[in-house]
This record gives structure tokens, sequence and C-alpha cells, in this order.
């Protein structure tokens, strides 16, 4: 019998399992797939709002204003890549210009500070790529961006090292309550019993919910698509660069990333479940769209699109409540931007609402903190040092990124270790680079298969199903 029972390994539920693993309580997390951060959380903008955009009272203003300043104190505690390079939301018209003192009342309102309005000439001077089209910007300095799925693996790693049990595969298929009023979770795998369920399913928490409980809100999958550039490009963009809002979104973005790319996107379109397609005519708008922002963006420099579903919810806000048509049973449901945000505030709000239906002690033991090794980033004093304990360190596998056959074999010794190759890059960074593992895919793949066992065909890409090798040719073919 676990306390507490978290469906969705995203940031969300990462979160309110770092925060609930704090406590002398047994902790399950299930997840629909072979990795933790493999959804919404994998792609997006990688933005951590300052919090002027959501309304005044809202739960989005609140979470997002308490959750960006968590996330600077979890990021520098876990060591996870985060840079403060602050925001502008750019106006392209007079009547833009009243949207921007719009905007810096409700942030203000909001409790954001580092908030300024700024003309052309002011803008020019701090941004010296944007387009003549613009006629001012608000600036929020508090605005950064973060590697959002280190953010999410951290978080559910220090879970994991603090007693968590991680159930990875275990798509929930039922949900029933027990005579004593605790839940019987089934999934592909078996079943579960726990005394408090947390719903952090993304874009599924309305139909996980339905499974036990009445309709009480209804979740849409909105997609947004993407550039991501080469480093080549990063010079191009100092700031997050956003566009007046509108009823779409907050516009098209330009914004560098951590690991010094570029990445311009998204757009918003209403889809149909799981749609991660790209598409021509949507990639084509959004160039154009963000030419209005900067112009001299070279597209050929693109190394990858992708695309990221955002949950929104019919309610227009966070839904963080207790179900109305099921006692014990919490949602954390429509976690649309800027839920990135607001995970460790909304983690703190799910441990608060577990806390008040049972007082679980702190734990004296608790490790709440990590450290990573990242080979580039040493001194070449410190990469003698480490290649001399181990070899391996000596042997770079992603020229890209520099990664070394160290830090991959590293992950295998975490908490939560990779089973795909797309877990390694998102451990490890190995693959993110100009040529997209087109180079070190193949080592990586072999070193998944020494560490984890694995025949050649049960090497995945990502997620389950995703196998890249099928036999060996040579065993088949000859020398053909």
């Amino acid at each position: 019998m676990y306390d507490v029972i978290i469906i969705g390994g995203g940031v969300v539920g990462s979160a309110a399992a770092y925060y609930l693993s704090q406590h002398d309580l047994k902790l399950l997390m299930l997840e629909a797939f072979n990795d933790v951060a493999d959804g919404t959380t994998k792609a997006n903008s990688a933005v951590i709002h300052a919090g002027y955009d959501p309304k005044p009272g809202s739960l989005m203003a609140k979470y997002n204003v308490e959750g960006s300043k968590l996330t600077r104190e979890l990021a520098k505690k876990l060591d996870v890549p985060y840079v403060n390079d602050g925001s502008l939301v750019l106006a392209f018209s007079p009547e833009d210009l009243e949207t921007l003192k719009e905007l810096y009342d409700r942030g203000i309102a909001n409790g954001v500070e580092q908030l300024k309005l700024l003309n052309y000439e002011e803008t020019k001077d701090i941004e010296p790529g944007i387009s003549e089209n613009v006629y001012g910007s608000l600036y929020a300095g508090t605005s950064a961006v973060i590697s959002p799925w280190e953010y999410c693996l951290a978080l559910a790693e220090t879970a994991v090292r603090n007693g968590m049990d991680l159930k990875l595969s275990n798509e929930v298929t039922g949900i029933r309550k027990n005579e004593d009023g605790s839940f019987t979770v089934t999934t592909v795998k078996g079943e579960y019993q726990g005394r408090y369920v947390i719903n952090a399913a993304g874009i599924y928490a309305d139909k996980v919910h339905e499974m036990i409980g009445q309709k009480e809100f209804t979740i849409t999958p909105v997609r947004g698509q993407y550039f991501l550039l080469d480093k080549s490009q990063f010079p191009k963009a100092r700031h997050t660069l956003f566009q007046c809002p509108s009823e779409r979104g907050k516009g098209v973005a330009v914004t560098p990333t951590v690991h010094g790319n570029l990445i311009v996107g998204p757009d918003a379109t209403r889809v149909n479940g799981e749609d991660l397609d790209t598409t021509a005519d949507i990639l084509s708008y959004v160039r154009e769209t963000a030419s209005l922002s900067i112009k001299d963006i070279d597209y050929q420099e693109n190394i990858r699109n992708f695309s990221g579903l955002r949950a929104r919810s019919d309610r227009g806000d966070f839904i963080i409540e207790e179900s109305h048509s099921v006692p014990d049973f919490f949602n954390l449901a429509g976690m649309a931007s800027p839920a990135l945000s607001s995970a460790a505030a909304i983690g703190i709000a799910a441990r608060e609402w577990v806390l008040s239906k049972h007082p679980y002690p702190k734990k004296e033991d608790y490790v709440d903190s990590r450290r990573k090794i990242r080979f580039k980033q040493l001194s070449d004093e410190e990469k003698n040092r480490i290649i001399k304990e181990d070899p391996a360190y000596g042997r770079i596998i992603c020229r890209c990124e520099t990664v070394t056959e160290g830090e991959i074999r590293a992950t295998f010794k975490t908490p939560i270790p990779p089973r795909s190759i797309d877990a390694v890059k998102r451990r490890t960074n190995a693959g993110m680079g100009r040529c997209q593992g087109g180079f070190c895919g193949e080592r990586v793949a072999m070193i998944l298969k020494e560490e984890l066992g694995l025949d050649y065909d049960e090497i995945l890409q990502d997620r389950e199903g995703t196998v890249v090798l099928e036999k060996k040719a040579k065993e088949d073919y000859g020398n053909v």
C-alpha cells in the first residue's frame, strides 16, 4: 500500500514527487512512457516566464511568480543548466504599446520584479538585432531559460534517490475506489494500491480523472512547431523575444537556449490526440511571423524541426484541486504555459494537499542536491585529473557537443538510467548538436547495448517500439 501515487512523470508530476519525497511516506510514480520528461516537458520553448502575462488573481499568476523564483533556486541546487537572460515583449504598432502597458500593470499586480517599458532606441541598445518594425518593448529581468528535460530528470532522480518507486512503461488503464477508501490503479503491467492519487497526466489528465470521477474539465492538446537553429545563430538574440500576446498565445518567440542554440516558435494549433507532425505550411508561418522580430536569422542553419503539445483546459487556467466527485484524488491539469515556470510551486501545492490529509513528518536524512560532470565545462587541470581517474572521460563520443564516453556511462549509475538513445541525449546532450546524432548515434547505441545487456533488435531510439536495428547485415547478407 502506497501513501501517494503520482500519475505522470513530466515536470509537474516530478516537482510534486520531489517535494513529497522530503516526507516519511511511501511514494509511487507511474509513467506511461519508458522515461520521465518524455511528453510536453521535452518539447517546449524552455522559458521560465517572469509572470506578467497571466491575469491577476488566476492560478497561473500565483504559481508562475512563485515558481519562477523557486526554479532559480532548484536549478542551482540540482545542477541544472539555467540562464537568466531576461525577456522582451515587442510592440509593432501604437496599439501594441497599449498592450505592453496593460502587461506591465498586470505584472506589477502579480508581484513581478524588474519590469520596465522601453522605447525603440532603448530596446535597440540592449537587443541590436531587432527589426525596424519595433515600436518599443516590455523588459522582464527575471525571465530565464532552462533545460526542461534536465530539470525534470533532476527532480525525479532526487525523489527516487530518497525512496520513491518509479514504474516506467506503466500506462494507466483503470482506477477504482476500494471499500477502505484507498485506490487501486491498474496499468498495462499490474495493479497498485494507494491512499491518495495525484493526477499529473498532461494532455490525458481529463481522461485519467474520468476513469473514476465525473467529467469536471476538458483538456485540448495544442501543438506548437519549432525551428532549432545551429549555434552559429545564437548571437542573433541576447534575450527571449516575444510578440504581443493574442488569442493564439504569446506569439512566435525567438529565444536562446542554455546549450547555445536558437529556437524559433511556436505556433498554436489544436489537434486530436498526440499529433506531433511538423508541417511545411505551419513552419513557413512561424518563420514569417518571427521575421517581424528579427529579420536576419539564417534558416539554412536549421538543424531540426520539432513540435510539442500543451494541455489547454476549458477553464483557461490551471486546475489544481481535489476532485469534486472523488475524495482523496488531486488533479494537476491544464498545464499549458506557464506550467514549466510554475512547476515547483505547483509541486509544493500538491505536497500541502497531501499533508492536509495526513501530517507525514519530514525526513531527517533527505538528500536534496546533486552534481554532474560536464566535461567540456571543466578546466584543463580538471579534465586531466578526471581522465586519469577514468580513461573513458578521455574518449569523445559526441564531437558536436563534446560529450565523453565517461559522461554517457555515468548515466547508467543514476537513479533513473536511460533506456534509449534519446534518453541518453536528454541526460548528456549527446546527439543535440549540428549533426543531430549522425556521427555519435551508432556509438551511443552500442554503449546502450553493453550497459543494459540488450540484443541488437532491442535498442530503442526513444519510446517503446522505436527499434533502430533489426538484424546483423553480415550474418544475413555476407559482405554485401
